[in-house]
């Protein structure tokens, strides 16, 4: 977020756009399609692996996708560098629907290139999206601006998310398209965000500002300034221990999920179901228990959150390999990292500088994330398959719970670093 003042013309043409609020509620509704769009291709891509290739086989997509997504960062960032933010975000609406309608009349194709492809394809275009949306809105907010506002907009995507899970549920369930027909309804809704971005566009709500500092700069200094900031360095630590734990229990609830539900539309339909739960869940322990945590508890207590609860469930998951354990295994991964892991993390950053934020910020976002996803995807390859003896999907969970004892010994170092960096700023 940028830290100095707008230009009042970047306000947009029209005087009522000038409000924080009221562009909050265009950008809302715009991150809201975003995030519906991609809950609709999520349980398509997840389902029709599945059905190509076996869960078994999901850490080496995960692999090739993480590897796939640090060559097209590269390119991305050059082609933003060069050109419009703005023009860039309406070229690549109109490419992912196109690829869109072109995955849906090749996937039935027999062999696993295209799911494959797809796959990839959708955690891909999963992360532009959101990346584009929040690189747009970062123009039009100033720091004390975005405090006040993200949250509502923040929200925009969770309830998307409960939208486009129920959406994608109600259309397998009660009307005659298929899991394939998911990326046509897909495209349709990227079609509209393509829409209203332009109007958005045309009254002026975005303008193009610089940026606090280039991201460039910041993906090439951000592990120089990890190596250099002990407390950073810890926040780090905390991010990327989750990162590694994610594909393990994913794992574990997708190859649940497979022997549950063996036929492709029932699958899908209980994978969209299931999002659109979780969405459900991470917007009411976003509005209702992180504020609640945080002020009674602080900060590190809503940090502490989500490795409890998955370590919890995945002891649960150990002696009872069930669908209902594998379900609360994964919500206490994502929907609390999407609700009140997200907003204890954000307070961290407070205490620092903003330079030094963006930097840090970048590199985990950029890199460390995808190292530690492959890590973890590793892992369940060395335990499960690659060494001469190999456990079975329960027993992974001793891997899930060692991790998260290592995350939550972290968070209690952190913790006197938190509290020593706040007594500093004050």
């Amino acid at each position: 977020m940028k830290s100095t003042n707008q230009d009042p013309d970047c306000n947009g043409r029209f005087i009522i756009l000038r409000k924080p609020g009221v562009r909050a509620s265009f950008l809302f509704i715009n991150f809201f399609l975003i995030i519906t769009a991609l809950y609709q291709l999520k349980p398509a891509s997840r389902s029709l692996f599945i059905e190509a290739l076996g869960a078994e086989r999901l850490p080496y997509v995960w692999i090739i996708t993480a590897l796939t997504m640090v060559v097209f960062i590269t390119i991305y960032h050059r082609l933003v560098a060069r050109h419009s933010r703005f023009k860039v975000v309406l070229g690549t609406c109109l490419v992912i629907s196109s690829l869109l309608v072109l995955f849906r009349f090749l996937i039935n194709l027999p062999g696993p290139i295209v799911p494959v492809s797809f796959y990839v394809f959708v955690d891909i275009l999963s992360v532009v999206l959101v990346e584009q949306f929040w690189s747009l809105t970062d123009t039009i907010y100033t720091t004390r601006e975005g405090k006040s506002w993200y949250g509502f907009v923040g929200t925009g995507g969770l309830v998307g998310g409960i939208a486009g899970g129920g959406l994608s549920a109600l259309l397998i369930h009660y009307t005659h398209l298929q899991t394939p027909d998911l990326l046509l309804t897909a495209a349709v809704t990227i079609g509209i965000i393509f829409t209203l971005t332009w109007v958005m566009g045309h009254i002026g709500l975005y303008c193009e500002v610089e940026n606090v500092v280039p991201v460039e700069a910041a993906g090439k200094g951000g592990w120089r300034v990890l190596g250099q900031n002990r407390y950073l360095l810890l926040i780090a630590a905390v991010l990327l221990l989750a990162q590694l734990v994610s594909p393990l229990i994913d794992y574990q609830f997708l190859n649940t999920v497979e022997a549950s539900y063996p036929e492709r539309e029932a699958r899908t339909a209980f994978l969209s179901l299931f999002f659109s739960v979780m969405g459900f869940i991470a917007v009411g322990i976003n509005l209702g228990i992180t504020p609640l945590i945080h002020r009674y508890f602080g900060t590190i207590v809503g940090l502490l959150i989500q490795p409890l609860m998955i370590s919890l469930f995945s002891w649960a998951f150990l002696f009872q390999s069930t669908l209902f354990f594998g379900c609360a295994a994964k919500i206490s991964d994502r929907g609390l990292s999407y609700s009140i892991n997200r907003a204890s993390k954000e307070l961290l950053y407070i205490p620092m500088d903003p330079v030094i934020i963006y930097q840090a910020k970048a590199w985990i976002d950029m890199f460390g994330y995808r190292i530690f996803k492959v890590s973890g995807s590793l892992l369940i390859l060395l335990f499960t398959q690659w060494l001469p003896v190999s456990i079975g999907i329960a027993q992974l969970s001793w891997i899930t719970i060692s991790i998260s004892a290592g995350w939550i010994a972290i968070i209690m170092v952190l913790r006197h670093e938190y509290h020593r960096v706040c007594e500093g700023q004050g």
